[in-house]
């Protein structure tokens, strides 16, 4: 099969790792493309393209002009049996194209733009995407697990070198956060509510990643030494091992990749109610409160940081990859089969 992913966006988080994902496990078997702007790389640097399999052929499209014009001569060149597009842009443009091709979106976010009713089949990651598509849309819905890939586990050693880069190990209770540094993901709300906890000096706030946010996060925090932002990290995935507590506090989230590599790295999780947050605490545990409440999540954090540390490792073999991975070929095989009885 050839299959093109199509994805407009910048940096990487959430989309673009559940994005690389499929890739890098589809070109075992499969002819990839992915299909990138030019200006992929976030403010942190960071890009998609550095987590790619080699096998994965690149193109890079413009920002803006001409944008579809270069998709639509890298859909004639390639020939694809299905074009996977990501986010609200890229679904767009190729719902302009109408190409020849089986088409699928993933909903990375919410059912936003007629674009998506174009589209011969929808992707849900989260259960409270399935009733925001209408009624009238008339391809194939999809709920997948959003895929997870396992990380390995660090010795004790290993861990004690993070903790110590994260403020201290023996005697510091470490709270984490990851992800963009954005209004959406309420960084300022946890900011706040570890400030108006009673804490003690022991605790210890590092917040991953890069965004539009930092400056204003960095003013808001200058007068607690306990709270750090450390911008973008390609080990990410190693420091949920050196965390007591990871906290999601997002004012939107459709559904948190974060939390569940924070839950394989065996991390308690604290999350707002936001969107798909309250589904994959409903579903393997952790604490909610609601999204904004600054009282309720000190509250929670005084209660979590005065008890002794924890690891929390639920089940979560429905999202790793191989599962996954297998279930969306199976829907892919659906689209291609219907695409083929249509156009019969």
């Amino acid at each position: 099969m050839k299959i093109l992913h199509v994805i407009l966006s910048q940096g990487f988080a959430g989309s673009e790792r559940s994005t690389v994902e499929s890739c890098n496990w589809q070109c075992h078997r499969h002819q990839v493309t992915l299909a990138v702007r030019r200006g992929h790389r976030g403010r942190g640097k960071a890009s998609i393209v550095d987590h790619l399999d080699p096998r994965v052929a690149v193109v890079e499209l413009p920002d803006r002009l001409g944008t579809q014009r270069a998709l639509g001569r890298l859909i004639e060149r390639v020939a694809p049996d299905l074009i996977h597009a990501h986010l609200r842009r890229s679904t767009r443009l190729v719902a302009r194209l109408d190409p020849a091709a089986a088409t699928v979106a993933t909903l990375h976010v919410s059912y936003n733009a007629d674009c998506f009713g174009a589209m011969d089949g929808l992707i849900c990651n989260a259960r409270w995407q399935l009733a925001d598509i209408p009624g009238s849309y008339g391809g194939a819905i999809f709920k997948a697990h959003n895929s997870l890939q396992p990380h390995r586990r660090l010795g004790p050693d290993d861990i004690a070198a993070l903790r110590e880069d994260l403020g201290g190990n023996a005697g510091y209770f470490h709270v984490g956060g990851v992800g963009r540094l954005t209004w959406k993901k309420g960084w300022d709300v946890l900011i706040k509510a570890l400030m108006a906890a009673d804490l003690g000096s022991g605790v210890r706030l590092n917040l991953f990643g890069a965004g539009s946010s930092a400056s204003s996060l960095r003013r808001l925090a200058r007068n607690d030494s306990r709270v750090r932002l450390r911008g973008y990290r390609q080990n990410i995935k190693d420091y949920y091992q050196a965390f007591d507590l990871f906290v999601c506090p997002s004012r939107f989230e459709p559904l948190p990749r974060v939390m569940l590599e924070a839950m394989d790295g065996g991390v308690p999780v604290i999350a707002s109610d936001a969107g798909g947050c309250r589904e994959l605490i409903e579903d393997y545990g952790g604490d909610l409160f609601p999204s904004g409440d600054v009282d309720s999540l000190a509250r929670l954090l005084q209660r979590r940081c005065s008890e002794p540390p924890r690891r929390h490792r639920p089940d979560l073999s429905v999202h790793h990859l191989p599962a996954a991975a297998a279930e969306m070929e199976r829907f892919y095989q659906r689209l291609l089969a219907r695409r083929s009885q249509d156009s019969a």
